[in-house]
């Protein structure tokens, strides 16, 4: 019969590589499914990682290629595959599956089908740790000029920006924190924000409005971001007045927030209406079997440190769930 892993773990960002070297040293038959070309996730994009405990200033890409590492020198078994959907398997008998159960030691007999499109995998406990991403403005110009001015990550691309004109559209803890570090290196920084107060920490407001080269455009949305081979100019339009206005800028920094991706779990699993899926710091989600880990799971603070812990606990309740291991 095919062949069934004690665990797969679908993503390979902070949270999936986690995961995996915590289920490799509790000597679980692990794969881990990713999508992309190459493991670490959005933390890849990131310029400098200033908050991960013991490695003070390390590259994003530098701690991304770390976990790899990590998880290649205790052996982590990856594919390369695009997730479509998590079933119950339907294997051909009941004899198959207590097979399947026995060979595991004290498995339950539910096998979890883990649909790819290239192939289908079978195991007895699926980690979901798909990560998110950056949620997009949906306006003319911005994809065509994305990595021409137009950008999702200030600490990555901030530099590039040195000593010119930028804006950042958004209002939360992200928007804030992207338009003080810009204001370290750029002659100007606009903050545009649909609302007329932000949402993001107290703390963040009083250093950002302390600074004397940033501008703040309240109750105003972005209505295309223009340019020929870079970004040129943004179109502005105040909701309060009416009125329409263009503001010349080398640079767009969205920080509207992020999106998870969980599409494909839809119908599997039980997610809030944002789309994030509902577990708790164990990662147990309603379904015993599937455990979600990192920035696809409902939780407060989304950040390296917290989705590594999450593929952490994630293994913790794969094994009680597994073994009764409390």
């Amino acid at each position: 019969m095919e062949q069934i892993y004690d665990l797969i773990i679908i993503g390979s960002g902070p949270a999936g590589l986690g995961a995996a070297i915590y289920a490799k040293r509790a000597e679980l038959k692990t794969l881990v499914i990713e999508r992309e070309m190459m493991s670490g996730g959005q933390v890849l994009t990131t310029y400098e990682v200033d908050n991960y405990a013991g490695l003070p200033g390390i590259g994003g890409f530098d701690l991304g290629m770390k976990f790899r590492e990590h998880a290649d020198k205790l052996g982590v078994e990856f594919a390369k595959d695009t997730v479509l959907k998590i079933e119950t398997a339907d294997l051909a008998d009941e004899n198959e599956v207590l097979e399947a159960a026995e060979a595991g030691a004290g498995h339950p007999p539910v096998i979890r089908q883990v649909v790819g499109k290239k192939e289908t995998r079978l195991a007895r406990a699926v980690i979901i740790a798909s990560g998110a991403h950056h949620r997009k403005l949906g306006i003319p110009g911005e994809a065509e000029l994305t990595g021409k001015g137009v950008s999702y990550c200030a600490t990555c691309d901030g530099a590039f920006f040195r000593k010119k004109i930028t804006a950042v559209v958004g209002g939360g803890d992200v928007a804030l924190e992207d338009a003080i570090f810009l204001a370290r290196l750029c002659e100007r920084v606009y903050v545009i924000h649909r609302r007329d107060e932000f949402r993001g920490a107290k703390s963040l407001q009083k250093r950002l409005m302390e600074l004397p080269n940033v501008e703040i455009l309240w109750d105003t949305v972005p209505e295309e971001i223009c340019g020929a081979e870079k970004v040129e100019t943004l179109k502005l339009f105040n909701k309060k007045t009416g009125e329409k206005s263009d503001l010349a800028v080398d640079g767009v920094f969205v920080a509207v927030g992020i999106t998870p991706n969980s599409e494909e779990f839809k119908g599997s699993v039980d997610m809030d209406p944002a789309g994030y899926i509902a577990a708790g710091e164990d990662g147990k989600t309603n379904v015993p079997g599937i455990f979600a880990a990192g920035d696809v799971r409902t939780k407060a603070l989304r950040q390296v440190v917290t989705a590594v812990a999450d593929g952490a606990n994630c293994v913790a309740s794969v094994e009680q769930y597994l073994y009764g291991i409390e």
